[in-house]
C-alpha cells in the first residue's frame, strides 16, 4: 500500500485577498489536537493517535528528524500522564505522596528525542538519598510507582522492555549516591555486560520529578567515565558489534544474524543509525561532553579541536537525517499495511540514485566509527 500525500497546507497561507489564512493553515493540527487533548481521552487513545499526528506533520512537509522530536515530545507527555495517574492511585490507596525527591528518566531514543514509530519502554528512576533504615518503606513506594506507570504505558501500546530496562526493577531504580557508586563499579574494568549497561544509561533525559537529580547523574558520568581507560577501550571495542550494512566489497547488505524478513531488507536501525549514534556517544563521553541528542553531539564535537572537523560534522548530520527519513517512510508504509514499525527498510522501494546515496551514507558512517574507535 502506498502512503497518500495530500496537498501541502502551506499553499493555503494566503487567501484570495492576499491576507494570512491562518484558519486554513492550522486546521489539520486543530482537528487532531482537539482529540489528543480531550480530558476524556485515555493514554491508549492518545498513543493510538500518534500515526495520525505523524501523517499531519508530513502534511506540513516536516523532515523526519523534526518529526522524531515531536513524537518524542508526545511520548514524554504520555510518560508524565502515566506517572501522574500512578501517583494519584498511590495516594488513593493510602501510600501517600512521594517520601523523598525523585526523578524518572527516559532512556535510549526517547531521551535523545529521536523516537520514530513503534518504540518500547526504556526508563530508570533516581531517588534522593535517604537513611538505610528507611529502605523498605521508601524503595517500596518507588517500586510501586515504577510498576504502575510502566504497566499503564504497556497497556496504552508502548510495550514493556524485553531487556527489563525499566524503573520497576532494582537495577534501574537507585538512590543518587547508589547511581554514582554503580558507575564506578561498571567502569572499573572492561567487562562487556557492564559497558553495555552503562551505554544504556548514558542516553537519559528527565521526564518527571526533580530534574536536579538528573543533573547530578550527568556530573557523575562526566567525572568518572572519561578517566576509566579500560572501560573506554571496551566501549570502543563494542562498536564492532554494530557492523554497518556493507559487505566486504562495499555493497549494501544486512548482517545474516539479524534474520531479515526477505532478501531485499536491510536493518537501517541496527546497521546504520545505531553505529552512528554509538560512535557519537563514545566521542562525547571520551571528551567529557554532556550532550545527549545525536544531532547536538555531532555539532558539539565539531567545536572540539582535532576531533571532528566542521565539514565532517555537517556531512554526518545530513547522513543522520536521511537515515531517519528512510526509516520513517518505511514505518509509515508498514503501519498503513497493518505491519510492525521496525528498523527494516525494503531496498526495492529505492530508486537507483537513492541506493547510491544510501551506500554513500553507510560508507560515511563506517569511516566515522573507525575514527571514534581510534580516538
Amino acid at each position: 500500500m502506498r502512503v497518500v500525500h495530500q496537498a501541502s497546507p502551506w499553499r493555503s497561507l494566503f487567501n484570495e485577498h492576499g491576507r494570512f489564512n491562518t484558519v486554513a493553515l492550522d486546521a489539520p493540527l486543530q482537528h487532531l489536537f482537539s482529540k489528543l487533548s480531550s480530558p476524556q481521552s485515555s493514554i491508549a487513545d492518545a498513543y493510538a493517535w500518534q500515526p495520525s499526528l505523524v501523517e499531519t506533520l508530513i502534511h506540513y512537509d516536516l523532515p523526519a528528524w523534526r518529526i522524531s522530536q515531536v513524537i518524542s515530545d508526545h511520548n514524554a507527555w504520555l510518560y508524565r500522564r502515566a506517572i501522574a495517574q500512578s501517583l494519584d492511585e498511590l495516594q488513593a490507596q493510602g501510600w501517600g505522596t512521594p517520601p523523598v525527591n525523585y526523578c524518572v528518566l527516559m532512556l535510549g531514543s526517547a531521551a535523545r528525542y529521536e523516537s520514530l514509530l513503534g518504540p518500547d519502554q526504556d526508563n530508570a528512576l533516581i531517588i534522593d538519598d535517604y537513611p538505610d533504615h528507611r529502605h523498605v518503606e521508601i524503595d517500596g513506594y518507588f517500586q510501586a510507582l515504577g510498576e504502575r506507570f510502566t504497566q499503564r504505558l504497556d497497556e496504552a501500546g508502548i510495550p514493556l522492555c524485553r531487556g527489563h530496562v525499566m524503573a520497576r526493577w532494582p537495577m534501574w531504580r537507585k538512590r543518587i549516591s547508589e547511581w554514582h557508586a554503580q558507575l564506578e563499579i561498571w567502569s572499573a574494568d572492561r567487562r562487556v555486560k557492564r559497558v553495555q549497561q552503562t551505554n544504556i544509561l548514558l542516553d537519559f533525559a528527565p521526564v518527571a520529578g526533580n530534574s536536579a537529580l538528573a543533573e547530578q547523574l550527568g556530573l557523575s558520568i562526566a567525572s568518572i567515565l572519561p578517566k576509566a581507560s579500560l572501560f573506554m577501550d571496551e566501549m570502543a571495542a563494542l562498536l564492532d558489534q554494530l557492523p554497518v550494512a556493507l559487505d566486504r566489497f562495499g555493497r549494501i547488505a544486512s548482517s545474516p544474524h539479524l534474520d531479515a524478513p526477505h532478501d531485499h531488507a536491510v536493518n537501517l536501525k541496527h546497521q546504520g543509525l545505531m553505529p552512528l549514534i554509538s560512535a557519537a556517544r563514545l566521542l562525547c563521553v571520551r571528551h567529557g561532553l554532556r550532550e545527549i541528542a545525536t544531532r547536538e553531539r555531532l555539532i558539539r564535537l565539531s567545536h572540539v579541536e582535532n576531533v571532528l572537523p566542521r565539514t565532517q560534522s555537517d556531512l554526518l548530520l545530513a547522513v543522520f537525517e536521511r537515515l531517519q527519513q528512510r526509516l520513517l517512510d518505511q514505518q509509515r508504509i508498514n503501519k498503513s499495511a497493518g505491519q510492525a514499525a521496525d528498523g527494516w527498510v525494503d531496498l526495492r522501494r529505492l530508486r537507483e540514485d537513492e541506493r547510491l546515496l544510501l551506500k554513500f551514507d553507510l560508507q560515511q558512517i563506517r569511516a566515522f566509527v573507525q575514527r571514534a574507535k581510534s580516538g
